[in-house]
């Protein structure tokens, strides 16, 4: 029987007593969808699945998202995967949402544990909503009439430095210019704001400048470092998280030097305004 139980005031939920190398009942799909907007994200323990399985759980909620910083390692254009050893400054260690530089950013994520290192490579989520919340009623208002432009440039450069990607960077930057979204966007759900800049793809806030942009981006982007926002999950082999893209940002702890290696989908959100 499907049990969900949440592991945090603010955000997080270990769910068990569901087999994911099966369809899931409608019952248990609509549960979790529930639990996701709830928790923000979710954990899986002890599911030996396969790709195709990984890829089968996540298509259950939705059209998947074919991203657009693929690594070298992907056989399959909807699972991304991630292998690393030397992690620190390739863009993972860097409070952020998923492809926030795409129109359309992912609704969640589906990130599953294939090789862990003996020691490390935790995985943190902040809740974006509790973030925002925490903001200061003037600074609030001021992030209510703030947009800001989103660009794959740095996350890519990242990559392709670290050889996770064969991509020509000219390229990918003509395929994917940089877009707007709010500094704040309402979850379409709950209809509740969340934060949403990170330090990975957001680069400038509109119709400021550059220094006031640069002051206010690296004010709100620290914000979201609070402990107060956070879950801290601890890998072991076949372990899941599903997490909502919409409504939490994550941070791939870069404490490791063996190698580790994440299978992640990505599934098609909507507009963020």
């Amino acid at each position: 029987m499907l049990d969900i139980q949440p592991v945090n005031p603010t955000l997080g939920a270990n769910v068990s007593g569901v087999d994911l190398r099966k369809p899931l009942s409608p019952a248990d799909r609509d549960a979790i969808e529930a639990a996701l907007v709830e928790y923000g994200v979710l954990f899986f323990r002890k599911q030996d699945i396969t790709p195709e399985q990984h890829i089968a759980f996540a298509r259950q909620f939705g059209e998947l998202d074919v991203p657009p910083l693929q690594t070298k390692y992907s056989a399959n254009p909807e699972m991304t995967v991630l292998d690393q050893d030397s992690p620190k400054g390739e863009g993972a260690d860097e409070w952020h949402s998923d492809n926030t530089f795409a129109a359309i950013p992912p609704m969640g994520s589906v990130l599953r544990a294939v090789m862990i290192p003996p020691l490390g490579g935790d995985t943190c989520w902040a809740n974006m909503h509790a973030a925002y919340d925490a903001l200061s009623g003037p600074l609030r208002r001021m992030v209510d009439e703030l947009s800001a432009v989103h660009d794959i440039t740095k996350p890519m450069r990242k990559a392709i430095a670290a050889g996770h990607s064969v991509e020509s960077l000219a390229d990918i930057q003509a395929q994917w210019p940089p877009v707007v979204h709010p500094v704040a966007r309402t979850h379409p759900v709950t209809k509740k704001k969340a934060l949403f800049v990170n330090g990975n793809s957001t680069t400038q806030l509109v119709g400021m400048s550059e220094r006031e942009s640069e002051t206010i981006l690296r004010l709100l982007i620290d914000h979201v470092r609070d402990p107060l926002f956070q879950v801290r999950f601890s890998w072991d082999l076949h372990s899941m998280a599903f997490w909502d893209n919409r409504s939490v940002q994550h941070y791939a702890v870069p404490d490791y030097d063996q190698r580790r290696i994440m299978n992640r989908v990505t599934i098609v959100g909507d507009r963020p305004y």
